[in-house]
């Protein structure tokens, strides 16, 4: 923690505010069609407190992220932070950059967080939301963040103005990038450089997004610094005010301070998709069709036996909803692949290993459904199976092949390279990735079982093993012969995997 500190101290400054008043709220976000939706962590909804007299030509807007509406043809949402409270926020949009006519309003929503004595003060973050509805698909949108005092629109502020794309009216090619276990460090900030390259339509964030809860047990006694979200807003506001930020909920997510299952904070900082089955009590948990591509987000500490502070929580609507949402994509005449992800593991032979709560709950649906990709996080690295049916190999998928979940099974991804700092494989297990293939032995690992205890497995699924920062590129065709391309690349953009879905060859 010592040098992540120092690492947080030499590349990002800010103002502070320690505010003893206030509360958490999630309220009501008014888009361009004047629709609107309610979200709320347990508290009365209602716009945050002017706690502070700051003019606001001093508040500068910081940490922008988007993500997409439950269309992402239509909708999307726009996300900001402030250090201190203000007035009439809102959201400047139009189809250049120099002419932002429309103005859509914003809401604060305000978190606090008490203080600890000894530890850290109380403290008071601001959040902003816009929601915009009603949007052209395929369109490129010019933006600026705004607030009494601050214009974007004028030339003091007109170079914070940045644009989003809405997906396609019909499908075309698109690449989306994955990982998980981000945090706050000069890694994480170096994947976020390489990802942008990749010029991707959308990230996927498989959980662990900031670090700020240190321990990961989803108590109130966990070690937390609500500030590491300020300077992760700032790292990541690079590329996320720009490419919708897509995140699900990891264990070190569930912030106990804020509501009993502790997702109050990820209501206040994110405006994700109400396509879930709640959006109020499980905020990571939706699903959105892209192009071609039907993703489904989903919140593992609601099955996990590893990590059990809220397991069952959602008393099985989480997996109801799953059954049914993916039914729903499988059907669709539009959609050609699904994608799941998700924070902990299914399956791997890492750290945390697999938890046997996900294989026991969700892999039934994922083989009925024939789902064609799952995305984890949850261990710090890369590791990818071959095709599983049924707990075990169906098809052998080595870098470079191509494989079919009607026929092979469903290949599973460890994408959890994002930034923080890494695991390694067990004793005596070798990396083995594109250009480093090592002999293919089984792995003796384990599973999570439901009363915490771990289990010893040999596991021949183990295909491609990857000791570093990474993350994934998919590439995502649509047509008369649709396809997702899958890789995995290292930080320094080196490709370290790569495969083929395709269906029904």
């Amino acid at each position: 923690m010592a040098e992540q500190y120092e690492y947080l101290r030499t590349r990002f400054t800010r103002r502070r505010t320690l505010v003893t008043a206030g509360a958490v709220a999630g309220g009501l976000l008014t888009g361009c069609s004047g629709s609107s939706g309610a979200r709320s962590s347990g508290a009365t909804a209602s716009p945050a407190p002017a706690t502070s007299h700051v003019a606001g030509s001093a508040v500068a807007p910081f940490g922008r992220h988007l993500a997409f509406g439950a269309d992402p043809k239509t909708r999307m949402r726009i996300s900001w932070q402030v250090p201190f409270a203000v007035k009439q926020p809102y959201v400047r949009v139009g189809l250049r950059p120099d002419d932002l006519g429309r103005r859509i309003p914003a809401e604060v929503r305000n978190l606090y967080t008490p203080g600890v004595q000894g530890v850290r003060p109380a403290i008071e973050q601001y959040y902003v939301h816009a929601a915009l509805d009603g949007l052209r698909p395929g369109t490129t949108y010019y933006y600026g963040v705004g607030h009494d005092g601050w214009d974007p629109a004028t030339p003091a502020h007109r170079a914070g103005i940045a644009s989003f794309r809405t997906a396609p009216a019909t499908p075309e090619r698109f690449v989306f990038t994955a990982f998980g276990d981000q945090g706050v460090s000069a890694a994480a900030n170096a994947n976020d450089h390489v990802l942008l390259r990749q010029k991707p339509a959308f990230h996927l964030h498989a959980g662990d997004i900031c670090y700020a809860n240190v321990n990961g047990s989803g108590k109130t006694s966990d070690g937390y610094d609500p500030q590491f979200w300020d300077l992760f807003l700032k790292q990541t506001e690079p590329v996320a005010k720009s490419v919708p930020w897509m995140v699900t909920t990891g264990n070190h997510d569930m912030e106990a301070w804020y509501s009993p299952d502790g997702y109050g904070g990820q209501l206040a900082r994110f405006s994700l998709p109400d396509s879930g089955f709640d959006p109020h009590a499980a905020p990571g948990v939706y699903a959105f069709t892209y192009g071609n591509v039907g993703f489904v987000a989903l919140d593992a500490n609601d099955v996990s036996y590893e990590i059990p502070a809220n397991l069952g929580y959602t008393g099985g609507r989480q997996t109801q909803w799953l059954d049914r949402r993916l039914g729903e994509l499988r059907a669709a005449a539009d959609v050609d692949f699904v994608v799941v992800f998700f924070h902990h593991c299914a399956y791997s032979t890492s750290q945390h290993a697999s938890d046997g709560g996900i294989r026991a709950e969700w892999l039934p649906l994922f083989a009925k459904h024939q789902v064609d990709l799952v995305i984890n996080g949850h261990n710090h690295v890369y590791e990818r199976t071959d095709a599983v049916r049924d707990g075990e190999v169906g098809r052998a998928v080595p870098v470079g092949a191509e494989t079919d979940p009607t026929r092979d099974g469903i290949v599973y991804v460890t994408a959890g390279g994002g930034g923080r700092d890494l695991y390694g494989f067990p004793s005596g297990v070798e990396d083995s990735y594109e250009g480093h293939a090592t002999r293919h032995d089984a792995v003796k690992s384990f599973h999570w079982t439901k009363n915490r205890t771990s289990e010893p497995e040999s596991v021949e699924w183990s295909r491609v093993r990857y000791t570093g920062f990474s993350f994934l590129s998919v590439e995502a065709e649509a047509g008369t012969s649709p396809r997702l391309r899958v890789s995995a690349l290292a930080q320094s953009g080196r490709r370290i995997d790569h495969f083929e879905v395709r269906r029904g060859r």
